[in-house]
């Protein structure tokens, strides 16, 4: 008679075929102990690395900070002129442009996209408030015209993304040589020179009781209005959403296409604004002004641990690697190397910083 447990199992033989089984379970037993143990041993051992590493986890989660640490330590070891509340001023002031931009570059990174045409924004919005304050006498008027220049070129960047469904690296790079043409194509590629005193001490050429800067209050400003409105606002939660995975955050509600639009107008915003500080601290506008400049802001923010993939950053976090970038290319002109080496080296701290942060 034919059993269900095989065609030549018979009644009469499973006296003989039994000690199989038993044996099949023992070795069965055997294994899943073996296999539990092997577990036991995979999840010791993974506590003892990370026993063993604590100060490379702080590392990574603080290269920013350390590498700005080590940069000013070192500075200040070469020269004593480093560590003078002159420098640290002046460093504020050259890095006031990047830190402003580095705001909304973070929004715009942190949604999953990037923005080259920052620079070009900020060389032609200079350039039109020079223009109009020269022309006009009006200050907040030139302010206006530069603001809404940074707007439309935001905006148009937006909805190029979203609605034309365009890489955002090459919406970006082609508005970068569209808004390069125009400030060159303006004034003929020459510069416009600005005597009016109430914009220059408006928002770059002026010292609040003598001594600190009117540039570094504006962003400050700008950095703690940017902190709460990506850390604590809605806009912040659909920005985070929205770069994290954007399908998931269309299917539980977000309207991703409006975010992403809005992330492109606040860095338009703001690189229009860098360009109105940059031309009333250097009494002048050109079309040349910021030319590479892009690439120090997207630079600060990724060493302040924004991740290009999206979803991740912080503004406190491109702020120290704003100031990082800004301190390092001042000492080095302090011990007196060149442009060349200044770009050598930022761009060595970079990957670096980019090595350690790296997640395992």
């Amino acid at each position: 008679m034919l059993c269900p447990w095989g065609k030549n199992f018979y009644i009469g033989q499973s006296k003989e075929l039994l000690p199989n089984f038993e044996h099949r379970e023992a070795n069965g037993s055997v294994k899943e102990l073996e296999a539990g143990l092997r577990t036991e041993k995979d999840e010791e051992r993974s506590v003892r690395k990370l026993a063993k590493k604590p100060l490379l986890q702080h590392l990574q989660a603080n290269v920013a900070l350390v590498v700005f640490g080590v940069v000013i330590v070192t500075f200040s070891l070469f020269n004593p002129r480093f560590l003078t509340f002159d420098n640290f001023a002046n460093i504020g002031r050259q890095a006031a442009m990047i830190i402003t931009m580095a705001c909304g570059m973070t929004m715009v990174i942190v949604a999953g996209n990037i923005d080259l045409s920052v620079a070009s924004t900020l060389s032609l919005a200079g350039m039109l408030s020079g223009l109009v304050v020269e022309a006009t006498g009006s200050t907040l008027f030139a302010l206006a015209i530069a603001l809404g220049l940074g707007i439309f070129a935001g905006m148009t960047n937006g909805l190029l993304v979203t609605r034309g469904r365009i890489p955002s690296f090459l919406v970006t790079l082609g508005m970068m040589g569209i808004l390069r043409g125009m400030a060159m194509l303006v004034t003929g590629t020459k510069p416009v020179v600005i005597y009016n005193e109430t914009f220059w001490r408006s928002f770059g050429d002026f010292d609040i009781l003598g001594f600190f800067p009117i540039s570094i209050l504006w962003t400050i400003g700008i950095v703690i209005l940017s902190h709460v409105l990506l850390t604590y606002a809605s806009l912040g939660r659909y920005i985070y959403a929205t770069g994290g995975n954007i399908e998931a955050a269309y299917f539980t509600g977000v309207n991703t296409k409006r975010t992403i639009v809005v992330t492109f107008v606040i860095m338009g915003l703001l690189a229009a604004l860098s360009g109105v500080m940059f031309a009333s601290r250097m009494h002048a506008a050109r079309p040349g002004t910021g030319e590479g400049m892009e690439l120090n802001v997207i630079a600060a923010v990724i060493l302040g641990g924004t991740s290009l993939a999206g979803g991740k950053g912080t503004i406190i976090g491109s702020i120290i690697g704003a100031l990082t970038i800004g301190t390092l290319n001042n000492g080095l002109i302090i011990l007196g190397f060149n442009t060349h080496v200044q770009m050598l080296v930022r761009g060595l701290v970079i990957i670096l910083a980019v090595l350690i942060a790296r997640e395992k």
